[in-house]
């Protein structure tokens, strides 16, 4: 939570065997990182920064589950796995004790050692990398980036996935940023975005390293790096070889992967990025609740980024919330929709969301194209897909709410679309991130973005058959609410 975790702070505590990294949120165990949930990392950063003083159990729960009601277990399971982790008590060293009726203190000494100097200290390499400077804080995302911080020294393997606009690389830029101290090789960032011949993929890659790093991929072997592989999606096959062949040559390597799907590559984690948190309507009290809410903050920041002197106010709040539902707590969306506060103010903005792609045009200049505009992004999706996916996912568009297969199948297919080939079409949409799957009482259910069913309604319009479709949904629904209800009431008289 950002009430504990200060992810800026360059600082590094020594206590027994271990370091822990407060930037990186990591703690070493010599060089080997231990695994450890967000939660239980906040608790021992409080814990060790006020050490051989004792922190009450109402304070600790305040200051890690700030936003939430919290019973006193929860701190004690977190306690007990810490004391785990660290080994507590073995041969006799302590470093949590419970002082009864108090709370909870951290009795083993401590050093705060500047990272700044660790490299001297260690006779470490000063970290390399070729990062581009970051312009604005990342929001909403601490959880997600620590758990990838945590997880990626050990998985060696991960792919962060999901929909355009999302964030993918914001996420993977920032756990690289904080990873930086680990990897005393570098952490190096290649975009596969300017590139759309599969067999371009390794001289690309090369000319990457050779020109940043000074070397081949051939001397990579022994190197203890981190390779950032940003927007894989469109070359998948290749990729998935590349980094099979790479982790296989360079067993100290770890290879961090942003891609719409996954490359489903031998060993890989696939971490999905989910959307930005929106109040829901019975937290907007209080301008105070509506802000513990991350698409709120991304809104109100970039807004103020806009309009010097933006201030969000009580009345404004059921407003803000509807544009952050209808954008589906996009960051991209977002963001392009608080750039024109100025222009159109909250009202204004909150009027013009059912033509949303004509609002979210003033992209981001100093992106690639596909990720300057909102629109800009579903369109490479869309180009990318089979024409079978493309017929899938215009005709999909007629479901406002969630659906099931059976109900697609009953809708959508026909002669030319039969149920088999409709299943698979619905199935690869989804692991492209351009449906969301929903499980719950054993039943599959599928569902759109908001600003992705626009789009797809669009291409439908466009198509000539939007009409039909429709024609077709409205069908369905009447003849299910008849089965549903008088048509089996007749039945059971008769």
């Amino acid at each position: 939570m950002n009430s504990v975790s200060d992810l800026n702070n360059e600082a590094v505590l020594r206590f027994g065997p271990y370091a822990f990294h407060l930037r990186q949120r990591l703690i070493l165990d010599g060089d080997r990182p231990l695994r450890m949930g967000g939660r239980a990392l906040d608790i021992l950063q409080v814990l060790v920064q006020r050490a051989g003083n004792v922190v009450s159990k109402d304070e600790l729960i305040a200051l890690v589950w700030p936003t939430s009601v919290v019973e006193e277990i929860n701190l004690r399971v977190h306690i007990a796995a810490l004391r785990r982790a660290l080994g507590d008590g073995q041969d006799g060293q302590r470093y949590i004790v419970n002082i009864p009726q108090r709370g909870y203190s951290f009795i083993a000494a401590v050093r705060r050692v500047p990272a700044s100097t660790l490299a001297s200290i260690e006779t470490v390499q000063k970290p390399q990398h070729n990062l581009p400077a970051r312009l604005s804080p990342v929001i909403g995302r601490d959880s997600m980036v620590g758990s990838l911080v945590r997880q990626l020294p050990v998985r060696r393997l991960m792919t962060l996935t999901g929909p355009g606009g999302i964030g993918k690389t914001t996420v993977a830029l920032r756990v690289a940023e904080l990873l930086l101290q680990h990897y005393q090789d570098g952490v190096w960032l290649v975009d596969l975005a300017v590139i759309d011949d599969p067999a371009q993929v390794v001289d690309h890659l090369t000319r990457v390293l050779e020109l940043d790093v000074g070397i081949t991929l051939e001397t990579w072997a022994q190197r203890h790096a981190l390779l950032v592989l940003d927007n894989c999606e469109h070359l998948l096959e290749r990729c998935r070889t590349l980094v099979e062949d790479l982790l296989m040559a360079a067993p100290r390597l770890s290879i961090l992967v942003t891609s719409r799907e996954p490359l489903q590559a031998q060993g890989e984690t696939v971490q999905r990025l989910p959307p930005l948190a929106v109040p829901p309507a019975s937290a907007l009290h209080s301008v105070a609740e509506a802000m513990g809410y991350s698409a709120v903050q991304l809104f109100v920041s970039r807004a103020r980024a806009r309009q010097q002197g933006f201030v969000l106010r009580e009345q404004d709040l059921k407003v803000v919330r509807e544009i952050c539902r209808r954008l589906d707590g996009l960051p991209l969306a977002i963001e392009l929709a608080a750039a024109q506060i100025d222009a159109l103010a909250l009202v204004g903005l909150q009027a013009q969301l059912d033509n949303c792609f004509q609002l979210l045009t003033q992209g981001r200049r100093t992106a690639v194209p596909r990720h300057q505009t909102l629109k800009a992004a579903l369109d490479w999706s869309y180009e990318q897909l089979s024409p079978l996916e493309q017929t899938v996912l215009q005709r999909l568009s007629v479901f406002k709410m969630a659906f099931t297969l059976d109900t697609a199948i009953g809708v959508i297919s026909c002669a030319a679309l039969l149920p088999a080939r409709l299943i698979e079409g619905v199935e690869s949409l989804a692991l492209k991130s351009l449906l969301s799957l929903e499980q719950g009482g054993g039943l599959a259910r599928y569902r759109f973005l908001n600003t992705t069913r626009t789009y797809a309604l669009e291409k439908l319009e466009g198509s000539g058959e939007l009409r039909t479709v429709e024609m077709r949904y409205a069908r369905y629904i009447s003849r299910a609410r008849w089965v549903s209800s008088g048509h089996v009431a007749l039945q059971l008289v008769e």
